[in-house]
């Protein structure tokens, strides 16, 4: 049984206050058993989050980490520091890390495999552009991301490994991707896993999606066969949405 997972990113938003508050709102609200929680906050409230969470349901990742473990790299955050504060995930290859800071399928190899020697978990983020889409060619461009950046992997590194399959046309743009599409590429990247590993491994990974999901549509995209949950950006701002869309499955 794969686990559901509901994580939120906070991107880069609220001061110090309102990350407290907000934690603190999130704290008071009745969430789902049956899901797992995590919020990846801006790194500078990290440690913060993760004493406030302590000894409750809702874990917290990092939006990043550097692929040096230690060294001249002036902005940066390894994994030993994340560790060091009680932070064990971190999300590496989201869309906007790739587009804005030009984080190639190469890096984020030395990413993950930093990541994983650490004993990090991973929360993988991959996905295509709108021109990718309309040109059809959405399904490759999703299977040589994956193959690029994590194909390189012994079937046993896996078990630190969650994907998000987001679409980047439909992030932060209120677009959102049917569930009928969500299901039809979550159906393949699973197929693409089988391929290259097998069937067990396949099925055994929880993958996300992520992209514009609010509380009026997070229940009919969980519902999908091969959906196990989603990966959060605006709605997780909100205590009462986040609340509503982990209660959606």
């Amino acid at each position: 049984m794969r686990n559901h997972i509901v994580a939120g990113n906070w991107k880069m938003n609220l001061n110090a206050a309102e990350s407290q508050k907000l934690i603190e709102d999130l704290k008071s609200k009745k969430l789902s058993s049956d899901v797992r929680v995590a919020i990846a906050t801006p790194a500078v409230y990290l440690a913060t989050a993760a004493n406030q969470t302590a000894n409750t349901k809702i874990g917290v990742a990092a939006q990043n980490m550097h692929q040096a473990d230690s060294g001249a790299f002036t902005g940066e955050i390894s994994a030993s520091m994340l560790k060091s504060i009680g932070v064990h995930t971190t999300l590496l290859g989201h869309s906007e890390r790739r587009a804005y800071f030009h984080e190639t399928d190469e890096l984020l190899a030395e990413k993950v495999n930093t990541a994983l020697k650490n004993g990090m978990e991973i929360i993988f983020c991959f996905g295509e552009e709108l021109d990718e889409r309309k040109s059809e060619s959405h399904f490759d461009v999703v299977t040589t991301q994956l193959r690029n950046a994590l194909f390189h992997l012994d079937a046993s590194q896996w078990s630190q490994i969650i994907l998000a399959y987001e679409p980047v046309w439909a992030i932060g743009t209120g677009e959102t991707a049917s569930p009928e599409q969500a299901q039809e590429m979550h159906a393949h990247i699973r197929a693409v896993l089988a391929a290259q590993y097998d069937d067990a491994l396949a099925q055994s990974i929880s993958i996300l999606y992520g992209g514009s999901v609010k509380p009026a549509n997070a229940q009919e995209i969980f519902s999908q066969p091969d959906v196990d949950g989603g990966l959060i950006g605006g709605a997780s701002l909100k205590a009462d949405d986040f609340a509503a869309i982990v209660n959606a499955f």
